[in-house]
């Protein structure tokens, strides 16, 4: 089996190096791809979202099966391109990846059919907007309504702020067209969780659970990222939370799409938070999450691309799911400024030094001159394995040891939450 992988970040090299565990898969394509790809499959110089590129590569190069990483392609459409033309393709309809491309939509999905959520209002117009936000109080949530990379959800704990946020989305066009819309809601506390599940538009098979750092600082602080680490399991996701999940969440979501006629097949990704009314969803993606990925992978026992075919076949439940009992930490390496501006081009040491139960999946490198350089916000992502979670944070940190670049900055703090 030919497989062409979309995407160029470290959830990316995740997937191409599980793919390539496959004894069905002979030949790997990534288009990107980066640095660390490119050791262990055939890197193509197509951008993600070129769509109609990466169409006709796969038709010239007879790709059996591809995989899409990020969100841009699914929202601009490319599984309904490539099923066009009799290919395969794993990840969910343009309709259907609308449940992340537009988080208005999301939210107006779960109020419809009674999906837990936080209360919330839609606004195009920023006086009213900022009406809303005095009536609502502080904290609060504002978000841009459509793909942000992950910088477009601001928690305000200050009335200014708030009504800042409205101004920088709505009049300054801070996101451009992701802020036609901006989403006000109420702020819910609690602990944050990370679900991803397999679903091919009926059956619904979850992940193991994950928890992100967003915040590029330790103790949460300094401005939301793509995401600074994450570990699996997340202990605050009891077998009680796990089955209303699966049950108010999981499942009524997929059958909701399936009603509004957006089926969705792929992976559904519910970032939720357990308040003590009980789980509700923060917002929803249409893909694998980035890190989240980097620490659910390596736990998977299953061959990847046989749940995969299954979710296309609309056989999941034929596919008996496996995971590792062991526990995963990531710990992302990171350029300085970023989440702002960043310089690249930084050569980076200490990766050829290989620590067992340890990878290194590559985000934001490259090859220049038989030298691995920085080409990124994240750079790399340190993922390691442990019979329990304080040994897997030991093993990363020991591996993030042995790696350095000029200006590297990560959090010291991936996965302490757990063991508190």
């Amino acid at each position: 089996m030919r497989v062409l992988v979309v995407g160029g970040g470290g959830r990316e090299h995740a997937l191409v190096w599980k793919i390539r565990q496959s004894p069905k898969v002979s030949q790997i394509y990534c288009a990107p791809g980066n640095g660390g790809i490119q050791e262990i499959a055939q890197c193509v110089d197509i951008a993600a979202q070129d769509i109609d590129k990466l169409l006709e590569f796969a038709l010239t190069e007879k790709i059996d099966l591809t995989v899409v990483g990020p969100e841009v392609p699914l929202a601009l459409g490319i599984v309904d391109k490539f099923r066009e033309k009799g290919l395969r393709i794993f990840g969910p309809s343009q309709k259907a990846a609308e449940i992340e491309g537009s988080k208005a939509f999301a939210k107006n999905l779960m109020a419809k059919y009674h999906i837990p959520t936080a209360q919330y209002r839609v606004f195009t117009d920023v006086e009213k907007a900022k009406d809303y936000i005095r009536e609502l109080g502080v904290p609060c949530v504002v978000k841009a309504d459509g793909l942000a990379a992950g910088k477009g959800v601001m928690v305000c704990f200050e009335l200014e702020e708030a009504l800042t946020a409205v101004e920088e989305i709505l009049v300054d066009n801070k996101f451009g067209q992701a802020g036609s819309q901006v989403i006000v809601e109420e702020y819910l506390e609690g602990e944050e969780v990370s679900i991803l599940a397999f679903t091919d538009g009926k059956n619904i098979v979850p992940m193991v659970s994950a928890q992100d750092h967003k915040r590029v600082f330790d103790n949460d602080q300094g401005p939301n990222t793509g995401g600074m680490g994450a570990y699996s399991p997340a202990p605050v996701y009891t077998s009680q939370v796990q089955k209303l999940v699966e049950t108010e969440i999981l499942q009524s979501t997929v059958q909701a799409m399936e009603k509004e006629g957006r089926p969705f097949q792929g992976v559904l990704y519910a970032g939720l938070m357990l308040t003590s009314k009980g789980p509700k969803v923060l917002e929803f993606n249409a893909r694998f999450g980035d890190p989240e990925t980097q620490v659910v992978l390596p736990r998977l026992k299953t061959d990847l691309v046989e749940i995969i075919e299954a979710v296309l076949d609309r056989k999941l439940d034929t596919v008996k799911i496996e995971w590792s009992s062991q526990a995963a930490v990531c710990v992302v390496l990171a350029s300085a400024g970023y989440p702002g501006p960043y310089e690249k081009g930084k050569v980076i040491t200490g990766i050829d030094k290989k620590i067992p139960g340890t990878y290194v999946f590559h985000a934001g490198t490259k090859l220049k001159e038989g030298r691995l350089i920085t080409d990124g916000g994240r750079v790399l992502g340190v993922t390691a394995l442990g019979d329990n979670l304080p040994e897997a944070i030991n093993n990363a940190y020991n591996g993030v040891k042995m790696i350095d670049f000029s200006g590297m900055h990560y959090r010291r703090d991936i996965g302490k939450k757990a063991i508190r």
